[in-house]
């Protein structure tokens, strides 16, 4: 199981740092760290950049934004380590920030650094090495969604993180901020996300309530135990935590959670959820009503909703690619899965429901 535990590589070309003011701040900051420092990169992500900082027998991760990013609230390190210094006092699963830097002459942009939780991240890379049986991708499609309910329970006020977003009027702003994000980075004619566009701003539902949301929460930004692939012992990636409708959260789950018969391409981003015993969408929205007490009317607002917000993610990714801001070739053929995003749109607005959408 070992050989499952995420590991880091070699740093990609143009996204070195520098090592040497690197190990000076952090001797200032953290005088307990004086051993030399090697740096490695984790690779899989597709937003911030995520590095591996070896000091001796002690391991941190920093985080920093991409280069050439100009997407300023997706990309805040100042917030995100507001978010996890926050989260430590009421919800156990998240790593522990250590320091914030907002000094862009160390490595060229603000960075933070937190302890390294060392565990399993589930990644399509890794599951030939893994047993992932039927019984136990059930049992963590289970835990996961069971999981999300409990992050909509956690009193942010607690936390100090009451001031984070304005749930008012959250959806609608919402709509309206990535229609923008999307029309800002297009770089293609898109039928399918213009209907989708269309019709999101017309079926706007009432408001489900404030809660505290991840925003970007899929299997890949879980750490799993390594004795025990059900359990999940934190949950990565919180730059796009914000408080608002914890619905709009769960539809952007819903929105990663692709199924087997679903488009290829976004099997090869996401494709760990279409394994056998994995619940489908469907089986998520009834599991998330059970454990959370919240009733869902008709989810498909929500779905739409994830489909869209995914695909102008993915969208400002391939627009930097295509600009040159990142020579990343994962990110070359990014366009059809925005293009997929968009038929997955038009086939639940067909059908009028969430699940099995390339039958029947």
């Amino acid at each position: 199981m070992n050989k499952a535990i995420d590991s880091a590589t070699t740093i990609r070309p143009g996204e070195e740092l520098n090592t040497e003011h690197l190990r000076a701040y952090l001797a200032a900051h953290l005088p307990e760290l004086r051993d030399s420092l090697v740096i490695e990169q984790f690779p899989r992500g597709f937003s911030n950049l995520t590095y591996l900082l070896r000091l001796g027998e002690q391991e941190l991760v920093l985080r920093r934004p991409p280069f050439g990013a100009n997407i300023k609230s997706a990309h805040d390190m100042g917030r995100e380590y507001k978010v996890l210094a926050g989260l430590t006092q009421v919800y156990p699963k998240v790593p522990h920030p250590l320091l914030y830097c907002t000094d862009e002459s160390i490595i060229g942009a603000p960075f933070y650094v937190m302890e390294r939780v060392k565990g399993v991240i589930l990644r399509a890379q890794s599951a030939p090495k893994l047993a992932l049986t039927p019984d136990l991708m059930q049992k963590l499609s289970t835990a996961a969604i069971d999981n999300l309910a409990a992050i909509h329970a956690v009193d942010y006020t607690a936390a100090g993180l009451a001031d984070l977003g304005k749930p008012q009027g959250y959806g609608r702003r919402q709509i309206e901020g990535w229609t923008r994000r999307y029309h800002n980075a297009q770089t293609d004619e898109i039928p399918t996300i213009e209907q989708a566009i269309t019709w999101l701003t017309t079926h706007l539902p009432a408001e489900a309530g404030a809660a505290l949301i991840h925003n970007d929460y899929k299997y890949d930004n879980f750490v799993l135990d390594p004795d025990d692939l059900t359990r999940i012992i934190a949950v990565l990636d919180w730059e796009m935590c914000t408080i608002g409708d914890p619905l709009l959260d769960l539809g952007t789950t819903l929105g990663y959670w692709i199924e087997p018969n679903d488009p290829h391409a976004l099997a090869s981003m996401f494709g760990l959820t279409t394994l056998p015993g994995n619940l489908d969408r469907g089986q998520l929205v009834e599991r998330y009503m059970a454990t959370s007490g919240r009733t869902i009317a008709d989810p498909l607002f929500y779905y739409v909703y994830g489909l869209f917000k995914i695909a102008v993610i993915i969208q400002q990714i391939y627009a930097r690619y295509r600009q040159g801001h990142t020579h990343d070739e994962r990110f070359a053929n990014l366009i059809q899965v925005v293009r997929d995003y968009g038929q997955m749109a038009t086939l639940a607005l067909e059908k009028g429901r969430i699940y099995q959408l390339t039958k029947g």
